[in-house]
């Protein structure tokens, strides 16, 4: 086979994840009521009109758009961190929109230039693509959230998650004031993933941007935003990167040479939907209707819930196996994402979504009763 001579996904990488749940999606899929599937958090709810209308209106787009995007995108995405989280003193030439936060996250090793002898430290559970795309560059991975177990390295980067998938943990200002402190007595980059910072349902999440963390400088930071959640635009592929200078015209660069651009009409889209909270709102109300009900059920049902104070999730555990729970969920049509996608710590957890239907989280609340 021409493989042969190449490194194989299998070699490289672990299973996919949600291939492992085929079995159980199967048996959730015989309940006479159907399946109701929490094991993914893509948004159901329509995408608002804002960004419809401004999609069609950009829909006539015969010339390649550029990397950079437009400085009224850019501008769009300043104001919004500016209005909706206090980030001060960012600067249009400081954000880059790029094709999904996943995209970026599983490159951004790669378009740095690391590689073998680089250290990348994700967080003890944690979105697995940080870590995927941390070995397809060739680095080495530790997964932590204790600097102190990092001991003398200097890692390249480290991603933080707050706030996180899975678990809707909020990392508090003092943790986030002592990580970039530590990062940045040792030159590593701090990626900071913040894709579910508008959906808190107890306590205030911080962006790492925010001066009270960065003591009003973006150096040696990195924050992540995207649509999908925020805006219902996961189909859009909608999102940025923002923060230190070089940094951001280093991926510039490198982003020219790869023609990694979004099209006109989705740039079009991301800056009438970061320029308008109105729908956020609606969608915030909808969110935690949903989160506040399953929440209950799966308590109510035996389960401890775990953190769950923010994101669109909630994670819980019966104290015994994920995979265990995954079988007692898919018995009564349920499927939910076990724990251990996230890493070893999660191997107790599930992670129930909140992005079903209204009538579909009303069913799983019945059913969990």
């Amino acid at each position: 086979s021409v493989l042969a001579g190449f490194g194989t996904v299998s070699a490289r990488f672990p299973e996919f994840p949600w291939d492992t749940l085929a079995a159980a999606k199967e048996r959730a899929a015989a309940h006479p009521g159907g399946l109701i599937d929490l094991s993914i958090g893509t948004p159901v709810d329509p995408s608002p009109a804002v960004a419809q209308n401004a999609l069609i209106a950009a829909a006539d787009a015969p010339g390649y758009p550029t990397v950079f995007g437009p400085e009224s995108l850019r501008q769009a995405a300043v104001d919004w961190m500016a209005r909706r989280f206090g980030v001060v003193g960012l600067s249009t030439s400081q954000v880059l929109p790029v094709m999904g936060s996943k995209e970026l996250i599983a490159n951004l090793p790669l378009q740095l230039g690391l590689g073998a002898g680089n250290l990348v430290v994700v967080p003890q559970l944690a979105y697995p693509t940080y870590e995927v795309g941390a070995r397809l560059a060739g680095c080495e991975v530790m997964a932590t959230d204790s600097t102190v177990a990092v001991g003398p390295t200097s890692p390249a980067v480290i991603f933080i998650n707050s706030p996180s998938n899975p678990t809707g943990r909020i990392l508090g200002p003092d943790h986030l004031r002592k990580v970039v402190d530590w990062a940045r007595g040792r030159g590593t980059l701090v990626v900071s993933d913040e894709c579910y910072l508008e959906f808190a349902w107890e306590g205030t999440p911080y962006s790492v941007l925010h001066p009270d963390i960065c003591g009003g400088s973006f150096d040696g930071l990195l924050a992540v935003h995207s649509l999908s959640k925020r805006s219902n635009l996961a189909g859009y592929r909608d999102a940025f990167v923002a923060g230190d200078q070089a940094v951001v015209t280093e991926l510039l660069a490198v982003r020219k040479h790869l023609g990694s651009m979004l099209p006109t009409p989705i740039q079009a889209a991301m800056a009438a939907a970061l320029a308008d909270d109105a729908h956020v709102e609606v969608q915030r109300k909808i969110y935690a209707a949903r989160h506040r009900s399953l929440r209950a059920a799966v308590a109510a049902a035996g389960f401890t819930v775990s953190y769950s104070e923010a994101g669109l999730y909630v994670w819980a555990t019966r104290d015994e196996p994920c995979r265990d729970t995954i079988d007692w969920l898919a018995q009564r049509g349920i499927l939910a994402a076990p724990g251990d996608f996230y890493g070893p710590a999660g191997s107790q957890h599930v992670r129930l979504a909140i992005t079903a239907t209204d009538e579909r989280i009303a069913a799983a609340v019945d059913r969990l009763a």
